[in-house]
């Protein structure tokens, strides 16, 4: 647990450093005096609009749960669950977020093998959401296609990959014949990536994905309101359905590149769209841009440390305490059986 929080507070100090170095370029004056007359009740109803977020791609949670016929999880501990990995969303792709399969391990004993197949569903629909929302506005702006073709070229790649067994197949037997210690590590982890695959073709199936890849829709639109409702807090009057496509496009940007919650690029994209696109003034779409990140990002890892603390208050040390979690299937197997009553 203390190795996580130092984690996350390194990148958050990266977080304000980047933001503090962003304030003096933009002239700190200009920003605080944007902030003085700023209607604070917008961000509250942003941070709302946030959470509105995190309650719909709950539902997708759910929603694969069901579809693995993974059951007897009380909802509001599930919901717990849930929420418990938004404390890694400042990872890389949001990969953290497995870390509710873990949590779910300890709590439930439910293999992380059988759970972690959902967080990379969880993204793949999240993307084909927010390319939707990215479609609808881009036809006028350039370089709104390129940000949308980029990502369904992600989606398309990713898709074929989970869905095909000929293609990841091959890839996996790729692992063990890899030279020196990778192969020792790759013949390990070969047959969990098997297994993982074979639940990951379960719920990412054609038809599988309409009603998550609504929810995200829905979920990533409440964001992109979030965007529109601090403008308005400013008094700028960019249009609700632009405040989206810049919200969009700079969180597309954030996930593909591999850096620690998409610190720096969502940042600077957002904030140059506001100020180029949307002819937002300078120092006011600094400003935004912060109050919209602490609105989502960082109101998010707060909500996951929140629901943490909830989960380790009922279980006590079955959270992130005691023994190290066994990473072979057959171990956790056998862990299960002897905790078993």
């Amino acid at each position: 647990m203390n190795k996580l929080v130092r984690r996350v507070v390194w990148v958050m100090l990266l977080g304000v450093v980047l933001y503090g170095g962003l304030v003096l370029y933009r002239d700190a004056n200009l920003i605080a005096a944007r902030l003085a007359t700023y209607a604070w009740s917008t961000f509250a109803i942003a941070c709302a609009l946030a959470f509105g977020n995190y309650l719909l791609r709950y539902l997708k949670w759910e929603y694969y749960l069901a579809r693995l016929d993974i059951r007897g999880v009380p909802k509001f501990e599930s919901l717990l669950v849930y929420l418990s990995g938004f404390v890694l969303t400042v990872t890389p792709g949001k990969v953290g977020e497995v870390f509710k399969s873990l949590i779910l391990f300890q709590l439930r004993k439910v293999p992380i093998e059988r759970t972690a197949p959902i967080v990379i569903a969880e993204r793949v629909t999240d993307l084909i959401g927010v390319i939707a929302i990215i479609a609808v506005g881009s036809a006028s702006f350039p370089g709104g296609a390129l940000w949308a073709g980029l990502g369904a070229a992600t989606v398309v790649v990713l898709l074929v990959f989970v869905s095909v067994p000929a293609v990841n197949g091959a890839v996996v037997r790729i692992l063990p014949k890899l030279p020196g210690p990778l192969g020792r590590v790759g013949g390990k982890v070969a047959p969990k990536i098997e297994e993982a695959l074979g639940g990951l073709r379960t719920i990412v199936s054609p038809a599988q994905l309409v009603w998550p890849t609504l929810l995200s829709i829905v979920a990533w639109s409440l964001e992109g309101v979030a965007l529109w409702v601090i403008l308005r807090g400013f008094g700028e009057q960019a249009s609700m359905s632009l405040s989206m496509f810049f919200y969009s496009t700079a969180t597309l940007a954030g996930a593909l590149v591999p850096v620690p919650g998409g610190l720096g690029v969502t940042e600077k994209l957002l904030e140059e769209q506001m100020a180029r696109l949307g002819g937002v003034e300078a120092a006011t779409s600094t400003a935004a841009m912060i109050l919209v990140r602490f609105a989502t990002l960082w109101f998010a890892v707060a909500v996951g440390f929140a629901a943490l603390g909830l989960l380790r208050a009922k279980h006590g040390a079955a959270v992130l305490g005691g023994e190290p979690v066994p990473q072979d299937p057959e171990a956790q197997r056998n862990l299960l059986t002897e905790r078993t009553p």
